[in-house]
């Protein structure tokens, strides 16, 4: 991996050490570079859990993705950074019930105690946190809380209410690609039901949601509805992603062979 040309994508500066505080500026760093996105799905794009495929995608075509393709590389960079990472399944909670194994994608760096690294999630964490502390963990984006969960899982939860629950069971990338393809190309997935566009700003978030952007500063939210044309400008303005036409909602389940990522 081209280490140097990641952190210059992330606009970070190489780490001295793997630290708590290194850890902390390179997630941050990623999470206001590096948008959450499904734009992939609706192209379409074939998604290749790669790490080649991958850093081409982020890095030199400075894109963003989902949790499979976010957190496997950056898990990747950390690892080049001498960082101990460890790559874990997750079920999110949505709609009143906890989804299927492999649902995310999240990662553990073990240091002097273990951290919950997650930059594939849309509006989640600014910072790691804490996976063995019991106490609420304040955060720009809201408050933490990491309790113990039946089989040896662990729940997170946001602003009291649950996010997703880990296993602690270590992970290959490879161990997503069936759900990865499923979450791409069912039509049962919310992934092939929504175009979707977020990043973190310094001072909130913004989004680029179907025909709406929505601009969050300062916990102040504004709201419109953008044509085509802003659109496809308002993905380079803000997302930093250049398209010549904004990607239209795509019909699922897709025509021909969608083949499982590597």
């Amino acid at each position: 991996m081209d280490v140097d040309a990641y952190l210059d994508r992330i606009g970070a500066d190489r780490p001295a050490a793997p630290t708590a505080a290194a850890l902390r500026d390179l997630h941050e760093a990623h999470l206001l570079t590096v948008p959450f996105e499904n734009l992939s799905v609706h192209l379409p794009e074939r998604i290749v859990l790669d790490e080649d495929a991958l850093f081409d995608k982020v890095v030199r075509r400075r894109r963003g993705g989902f949790c499979y393709e976010l957190n496997g590389l950056f898990a990747a960079l950390l690892r080049e950074l001498g960082f101990a990472v460890t790559l874990l399944s997750a079920r999110v909670f949505g709609g009143g019930r906890w989804g299927v194994p492999f649902d995310h994608l999240a990662l553990r760096v073990d240091l002097d105690e273990p951290w919950l690294a997650d930059v594939g999630f849309g509006r989640f964490a600014r910072h790691p946190l804490r996976l063995s502390a019991c106490e609420p963990q304040p955060d720009p984006e809201g408050e933490f809380l990491v309790l113990d969960a039946p089989d040896g899982d662990i729940e997170v939860r946001m602003n009291g209410e649950p996010a997703y629950r880990l296993e602690q069971r270590p992970r290959q990338l490879a161990d997503f690609g069936p759900t990865c393809w499923w979450q791409a190309t069912s039509p049962d997935s919310h992934f092939t039901q929504s175009v979707l566009a977020t990043i973190s700003t310094p001072s909130g978030r913004i989004t680029l949601a179907g025909d709406k952007l929505i601009e969050t500063v300062d916990g102040k939210r504004a709201e419109r509805e953008v044509s085509e044309a802003e659109k496809v400008e308002a993905y380079g303005v803000h997302f930093g992603i250049d398209v010549n036409e904004a990607p239209a909602l795509g019909s699922f389940p897709a025509p021909g062979l969608r083949p499982f990522p590597n």
